[in-house]
């Protein structure tokens, strides 16, 4: 039986985030595996994705994996998908992989990309895709220099307690984070803010809480150098609020072998 590799964009907004719940809730995952079930006569399909990704959250490029008994090559196996998929989820990409590889075990590093909207007025056409934060009563936007560097002190290998959220259970809270960077593009009626986190794992809600984290100190309520001690105090309430899940995306995932889906055409982070 042939292994596949399935590379997917979704739009987050109506699932309940890419596994499977058991409880009635609408997931990437179970549909995904109803259309490959469909194409194996019935029978039921496992698809194994390279991470979770949170209720609301995003995916320009989610790898899974699935043994699949089905003797469609690639590319018609990818068309077939597309027509049983809804049309909030749809498969960039199949591959033919080794029996050995795995989408969540083989991957490398994650990347994710936390949107913000920057403005006077809030973006009715950027709502589903980013958060908007209002400039200050004076008319100044976020500080971005002042979240760059705050952003550095958080790359490396850190506990990052602070950051993971409320009730989650795992054995260590220690990540590597490969960069952090912050990226500003001006327009005309405000500006759009991009935080890029890149690691080779992530804690339930990570990103999303040093994104906002990374808001205070551009609105100047947080100091830029106050990252040492706010990772040391270990305390998840000492950190900013969990942003919005709507501007979270799961940009990429990289692999080590050839062909890996590592670029964009993911725990949540």
């Amino acid at each position: 039986m042939p292994r596949f590799r399935f590379t997917l964009e979704y739009d987050g907004a109506r699932f309940a985030g890419w596994q499977r719940q058991g409880q009635g809730e609408r997931t990437v995952q179970e549909e995904l595996e109803r259309a490959l079930a469909e194409l194996a006569g019935g029978r039921r399909v496992e698809a194994m994705g390279s991470g979770r990704t949170d209720a609301g959250v995003h995916a320009l490029a989610q790898v899974a994996s699935a043994w699949l008994d089905t003797a469609l090559d690639p590319a018609t196996l990818q068309r077939a998908l597309n027509a049983k998929l809804p049309a909030d989820v749809a498969v960039l990409a199949v591959e033919q992989v080794a029996d050995d590889f795995d989408a969540r075990r083989d991957a490398l590093a994650k990347l994710y990309r936390y949107a913000i909207w920057n403005a006077p007025q809030r973006s009715p056409l950027r709502a589903a895709r980013a958060h908007w934060v209002p400039t200050g009563a004076d008319g100044r936007g976020l500080d971005v220099e002042a979240m760059r560097e705050a952003a550095a002190q958080l790359v490396g290998e850190r506990d990052f307690a602070a950051f993971c959220a409320a009730g989650s259970s795992v054995a260590t809270t220690v990540r590597r984070l490969l960069r952090l960077d912050v990226v500003a593009r001006a327009r005309p009626e405000g500006r759009e803010i991009e935080i890029e986190a890149e690691g080779a794992g992530f804690l339930r809600h990570m990103v999303r809480n040093l994104a906002g984290t990374l808001v205070e100190v551009g609105q100047g309520r947080r100091a830029a150098g106050s990252m040492p001690a706010l990772l040391a105090s270990r305390d998840r309430g000492a950190a900013g609020p969990t942003a919005p899940a709507c501007g979270l995306a799961l940009v990429a995932v990289r692999y080590a072998r050839a062909g890996a889906a590592d670029s964009a055409v993911e725990s949540d982070g």
